[in-house]
């Protein structure tokens, strides 16, 4: 719950951040920064190469946590000094892919680029760490701080007309102060590592590096290639749907990142089916708000568009593509959270091969034939495939039961959910009692969430123990 709450409260923060750059900046500058922080993202992927989950993984085991968290630090040390040199040899490259850079900045882009990297892969190590201490709620905090901050920085920086610049740097400080704070945390020491330690992570890592390019395909591959096809304007719409379907992430992402050590730890202490009955307890939960989400998302995505102004709402298809993309990788990433905490990244390595090839391959097709509508309809497409798969290979590994039952009461209580508000946004709109947007959308979304959580407290049983029993006093009206 602290995760989540901390993931909640960091997007709150970047959704308001974002509003205010995309109302004075416009979708060209948004675009153009994308491009820049998801080229980094893709390029911190290759400077970690599965190294942070492997961190994560070993420290969590408990033994010779000093050797593993100082080799990891070598490790990632050599990969961050490759990429610098990979940086400033191809920078004529970077610099014709995100052309529009030139127009705002008198400094080369790769500059900015360099500095960043630096910043990413020293907070991989922070919070794979944390998260190896068991201090998941600690890692999940640092989160909102580090969007709190630069944004705080970043609006600062564009008030007074830096414009992508701005943006940039504020990005880099905000990092910077979160890895100090992060630091204060660790209760590691280091000590001096064998090769045994640095092999056990490779071993481990040459697997679970495809996760992680599993995720940045997923997140940003459409992105990557639309950089390369369509203007910055469309760029910065997409990414700004892409931003708001994120929300819909947020509680499955906070459930396998807090599970994940506690499955690890199991696994490694019993046996794999100790932990069985963890991985059901987490697939129950994956589409808790996600699935009411999706739903509403839809109902309402050209209004949820409009808070960032009116060239935006071009991305309403978009959106309600991309939402039903997320609902479905919502599940597949519990499936393939659960694979590697059962310590089997190498059936993991397999099911993220599959959703890598499918999903670059229907993005790079369906953008040229469709356009940008194209990325993401790849999006769902190869999700499907990818839950499907991550989840045969699953239940091959370890014996779970599907939760159907309650997977079926969330979608009946959105489903409830979704009438209800589709009839009231008609009211609304025909009545024009209300007119302005933002308090159109804060009724009709405070309205359907507390439809949907009454509505599954009384069908659930299964919702209301687990409520009563992480509750911090016993909810006596839930015993039923």
């Amino acid at each position: 719950m602290v995760v989540f709450l901390s993931r909640l409260l960091s997007s709150a923060i970047g959704f308001v951040a974002t509003v205010i750059f995309a109302r004075l900046l416009g979708a060209e500058v948004i675009g153009i920064y994308t491009l820049v922080i998801t080229l980094v993202a893709w390029l911190s992927l290759g400077g970690r190469l599965g190294l942070g989950k492997a961190m994560k993984k070993r420290i969590s085991e408990d033994e010779n946590r000093g050797e593993y968290l100082f080799a990891g630090i070598v490790a990632i040390g050599i990969m961050l000094m490759l990429l610098q040199v990979v940086v400033f040899t191809g920078q004529r490259y970077i610099e014709t892919y995100i052309g529009g850079f030139s127009e705002y900045a008198a400094l080369s882009v790769v500059w900015f680029v360099s500095i960043l990297l630096v910043v990413q892969l020293a907070y991989v190590i922070i919070t794979a760490t944390l998260k190896g201490q068991h201090l998941v709620h600690l890692a999940g905090i640092l989160d909102p701080i580090w969007v709190f901050l630069r944004s705080v920085f970043q609006v600062a920086l564009v008030v007074l007309g830096f414009s992508v610049v701005g943006l940039l740097v504020g990005y880099i400080v905000g990092g910077i102060l979160v890895v100090v704070i992060g630091t204060v945390f660790i209760s590691i020491r280091l000590q001096t590592p064998t090769r045994v330690h640095f092999e056990s992570l490779a071993e481990y890592a040459k697997f679970s590096w495809l996760g992680g390019l599993k995720s940045r395909s997923f997140n940003d591959v459409d992105i990557l290639v639309l950089g390369a096809m369509v203007p910055s304007s469309l760029v910065g719409i997409y990414s700004i749907a892409w931003g708001l379907t994120k929300f819909l992430d947020l509680f499955g992402n906070a459930i396998g990142g807090a599970v994940f050590p506690e499955i690890s730890n199991l696994t490694a202490k019993e046996t794999e089916d100790a932990a069985s009955r963890l991985i059901e307890d987490v697939v129950a939960f994956a589409g808790f708000i996600s699935i009411p989400g999706a739903v509403g998302g839809i109902l309402l995505s050209d209004r949820l568009l409009m808070f960032y102004g009116s060239e935006f709402v071009r991305g309403t298809e978009v959106l309600s593509l991309l939402l039903i993309s997320i609902l479905l990788y919502s599940f597949m990433r519990q499936f393939l959270n659960a694979l590697n905490a059962l310590d089997r990244p190498e059936i993991a390595f397999r099911a993220n091969i599959v959703f890598i090839i499918c999903n670059t391959t229907l993005n790079i097709i369906l953008i040229y034939f469709l356009g940008w509508i194209g990325a993401a309809i790849a999006s769902v497409l190869s999700v499907t495939v990818g839950t499907l798969h991550s989840y045969r290979l699953l239940v091959r590994t370890v014996s779970i039961q599907l939760p159907y039952s309650e997977i079926g009461r969330q979608t009946v209580a959105a489903l409830l959910m979704g009438g209800v508000v589709w009839l009231l946004r008609s009211l609304l709109e025909t009545s024009g009692l209300i007119r302005h947007n933002l308090v159109v959308v804060s009724v009709l979304v405070g309205i359907g969430s507390a439809l949907y959580f009454t509505t599954l407290l009384v069908i659930s049983t299964r919702v209301r123990s687990t409520i009563n029993r992480n509750a911090p006093f016993d909810l006596f009206f839930l015993n039923k």
